[in-house]
């Protein structure tokens, strides 16, 4: 007899500013899922999150999916006066294995994570702690500061601080960001990804206008020197059977682009920005970089998958650490199933490992912390 596929939950969309990527980055893992040997192996029901963080079962997530948009009225008959979670739609609680393709707040930061948990659910990805650590910046940047990975430097402002009268004012702040990092540098919000929200500045007016950009989207908010560097990308992912931890990394990737920096403008649309996989640089770099993108996983207890990205200066040869994302996109134009299908792993055979992996290493995990 052939085995009884897998009931899969690929749930999308989610009540985030990147809402839209989430769309698309659900398409390209739902074309995975379906394709070659996966169509036996696994059957995927889709279930969309609105903007108000309203779930919807798989006919609304089906439209959805077709035309690649948010949905409007038409797609959601029924809808709910108020938002937020209402319950699960019909043919969720069938679902054996999560695969969530929702990037930003409420999606990535542990909140549905919490709720696989509760469920006793396996889902591929990051727990509650990495989702948590890896979303927000300032919690990101003190992980890898504990661990002694490099970064360039930055100050953590609180939205508060704007408006407050201590540490000399609102004027004291942008002393202290000047006299600490100096211009050009990045503000963003410490909560948002897709560089949402982050603006570069090089003077003082510039500096306040984007303070007040990124205090509208989060309180918590993230300054950095600006630096000449090159863009490089590393995807790691974590088997549930293999060598200590599972952790490998994929090739190095580089991300190029004519603007003045990788905007969400750039980095969403054709054209405006190039991929070199592999990336130019040496093995020496290589192998900095993708033992470096495997500490910082470790770091803010990352599991499942990931992509790490860092500065690489040429002229000096550093190479900081800048972020990592515990849920990475995977559109057309996305790195992380780019550098694994140059690294011998396509993208069919790429979501496979990611479901087989989710029960496997947080199982893994969670029996390490039962009591015996």
């Amino acid at each position: 007899m052939a085995p009884v596929p897998t009931r899969v939950g690929l749930v999308f969309g989610g009540a985030s500013g990147e809402h839209a990527v989430s769309i698309l980055s659900a398409r390209t893992v739902l074309r995975g899922l379906r394709s070659g040997a996966n169509s036996g192996r696994y059957r995927v029901s889709c279930f969309y999150i609105d903007r108000r963080g309203t779930w919807w079962p798989e006919a609304v997530a089906a439209a959805v999916l077709e035309k690649g948009q948010p949905a409007d009225s038409e797609d959601r008959p029924g809808s709910p006066a108020s938002g937020g979670f209402q319950g699960f739609p019909e043919g969720a609680l069938e679902v054996e294995v999560w695969f969530p393709v929702l990037h930003g707040p409420n999606g990535e930061d542990g909140t549905i994570q919490g709720l696989f948990t509760l469920m006793g659910v396996p889902f591929v990805g990051s727990g509650v702690l990495g989702s948590a650590l890896g979303m927000d910046k300032q919690a990101m940047k003190a992980a890898f500061a504990a661990a002694g990975l490099p970064q360039v430097p930055y100050v953590c402002v609180q939205a508060a601080d704007l408006a407050g009268d201590g540490g000399g004012g609102p004027e004291g702040l942008l002393e202290r960001i000047e006299h600490q990092l100096g211009y050009p540098c990045f503000v963003k919000p410490a909560n948002m990804g897709s560089s949402v929200g982050i603006s570069k500045v090089t003077d003082r007016a510039g500096l306040r206008t984007g303070l007040a950009l990124a205090a509208d989207l989060d309180r918590r908010l993230v300054v950095e020197r600006g630096v000449k560097a090159r863009e490089l990308e590393c995807a790691v992912l974590q088997r549930a059977e293999g060598p200590g931890d599972g952790l490998s990394a994929s090739v190095l990737g580089e991300i190029r682009f004519d603007a003045d920096w990788y905007d969400y403008t750039t980095k969403y649309s054709e054209g405006l920005s190039q991929t070199v996989i592999p990336a130019a640089v040496s093995d020496a770099v290589s192998e900095r970089a993708r033992a470096m993108a495997l500490a910082a996983c470790r770091a803010v207890a990352a599991g499942g998958l990931a992509r790490v990205d860092f500065f690489y200066d040429d002229a000096e040869d550093s190479l900081w650490l800048n972020e990592i994302n515990t849920l990475p996109g995977f559109t057309s134009q996305s790195m992380y199933p780019m550098l694994w299908e140059a690294s011998g792993l396509p993208l069919p055979d790429l979501v496979h490992q990611l479901v087989q992996g989710a029960g496997g290493w947080q199982s893994r995990m969670s029996m390490e912390g039962t009591a015996p």
